[in-house]
């Protein structure tokens, strides 16, 4: 694709990205396979916690409704595919060595179209199972959060890039606003304006002055703000969930997902979400933080599904939007709901630089080789009312230089790169481009500057990277049944 992000240089990242390669290579084979032999087709891979493929594993397929089950194994290079089935809804899963995936829910049409689905293979699977049924705040959760780790060595989902895409988006998960705030009476506002001027101390003190004369879920709340403000994380969590015990609002919901998901517990994150949803099914932040834990999670198409969702409950709200472009950049694959759920967007909100954007990016993500040059024009035209809406745009300048580049235009994709370093020096990848460019035209010196100005920027921006994730600590979550088991 035109729009492809940069290639990641560390070895191990190379390693399996060759990996997912020759992994959809063989999708492709046994799809071309299935469409001989009629009915549906679902396929995809079993990858690891680390996202490394996982080859010999066991994989389930049930029909709902229907008594039996069929099985394969995934090749070396972690794939499986099964094909002629007919249409319903299926159960998928897998497991191998003790370790299971939480099931995956997919619905196969009448068509012969194929569909994909990345398994994590990560827990036990008893505890999958204790995880997938309803959380009763009756009694405990079905995990308990035991500690904290300092986070140097992250494992994640598919490439750094999109690793960093799910830091960033659980960070501003944080910043989603309620519809409703609720209203609290003049003693909660005074350590509220004290958390708020930044003397967490006093605000603290003076939360836990009211705790004593009355045990309410707002002050538990509150009190696991300041926690988390003063380096306490786990004090944080456990504030969180007894707030929810206390009064399972909507504030209380988001507070706990949200300091799960913070703390990268992406799974109880969502689990929490989820409930979130049942009890408050028009909560539109609910649903998008739904979705970022899923995405968290390498659910792609269900972290899509949920966004949409939030999308659809109130339309003109920007946020959904943002979160749903981001993933559908990042992910590996379009996901479906997400471009007419765009175009909705930019037709109600022609004006929105970000919209045009995002729609761009969604529309070329599913161009195939050769592309479809009304789409290409399509692109340009939505990409070009970006950057005339907002000379800042510096993502819509890099992407027009790629499109021009890609037309065998280096000289227009040169402009372009220009201009998008110009609105943000620090675009890592606009100085990559800009040299290839230079090198094509017979350029080399300034291809070199260029070079040596990317490896610069690549190396500050991932010692930040690095600084941010000793700083937030990672949650240690012992699964019920599980003892000393560790997420």
């Amino acid at each position: 694709m035109g729009f492809s992000r940069l290639p990641e240089f560390a070895l191990p990242r190379l390693l399996y990205q060759c990996l997912r390669l020759v992994a959809g290579v063989l999708i492709s084979v046994s799809l071309a396979i299935a469409q001989h032999t009629g009915g549906g087709t679902v396929q995809g891979t079993v990858v690891n916690s680390a996202g490394a493929v996982v080859g010999d594993a066991s994989v389930t397929l049930e029909q709902e409704g229907v008594p039996g089950a069929r099985e394969t194994k995934t090749s070396a290079a972690g794939v499986f595919a099964f094909s002629g089935l007919p249409a319903g809804n299926y159960q998928l899963s897998a497991h191998k060595a003790g370790l299971g995936t939480r099931s995956a829910t997919v619905q196969v049409g009448s068509s012969r179209d194929g569909n994909h689905v990345d398994l994590v293979l990560d827990q036990a699977p008893s505890s999958i199972q204790s995880s997938t049924q309803a959380m009763e705040f009756a009694d405990k959760p079905n995990f308990t959060v035991a500690g904290v780790t300092d986070w140097t060595a992250v494992g994640g989902h598919g490439s750094d890039a999109t690793l960093r895409t799910s830091e960033a988006l659980a960070r501003e998960t944080l910043t989603l606003k309620p519809d409703n705030p609720a209203k609290h009476g003049n003693e909660y506002d005074l350590a509220l304006a004290y958390k708020e001027s930044g003397d967490y101390t006093l605000a603290r003190e003076h939360v836990q002055k009211m705790l004593a004369q009355q045990d309410t879920a707002d002050l538990h709340r509150l009190l696991g703000e300041l926690d988390e403000k003063t380096g306490d994380p786990l004090a944080a969590v456990h504030e969180d969930e007894q707030a929810v015990r206390l009064d399972p609002s909507e504030q209380n919901y988001f507070a706990w997902g949200s300091e799960l998901l913070l703390h990268r517990a992406v799974w109880q994150a969502a689990e929490v979400f989820r409930q979130g949803t049942k009890a408050h099914p028009h909560s539109a932040r609910m649903l998008t933080a739904l979705g970022t834990a899923l995405f968290a999670a390498a659910l792609y198409d269900q972290a899509a599904t949920s966004l949409c969702a939030a999308s659809d409950l109130n339309p003109s709200d920007p946020e959904p939007y943002s979160f749903m472009g981001r993933i559908d950049i990042a992910s590996p694959k379009p996901l479906a709901c997400i471009e007419p759920r765009l175009a909705r967007f930019v037709q109600a909100h022609p004006e929105n630089s970000l919209g045009n954007y995002f729609y761009a990016m969604a529309i070329w993500k599913r161009q195939e080789q050769p592309v479809d040059p009304k789409a290409a024009h399509q692109v340009e035209t939505l990409l070009t009312k970006a950057v005339a809406i907002n000379p800042k745009c510096s993502d819509a300048y890099l992407q027009l230089g790629i499109l021009y580049f890609s037309q065998h235009q280096p000289e227009q994709a040169i402009g372009f790169y220009t201009k998008a370093i110009q609105s943000n020096p620090q675009l890592g990848e606009a100085h990559y481009r800009l040299g290839v460019a230079y090198d094509r035209i017979g350029l080399p010196e300034k291809a070199a500057q260029e070079f040596k100005l990317h490896d610069e920027i690549e190396k500050l921006q991932a010692a930040a990277v690095e600084q941010q994730r000793r700083e937030v600590k990672q949650f240690l979550v012992v699964l019920e049944g599980q003892p000393g088991k560790q997420e």
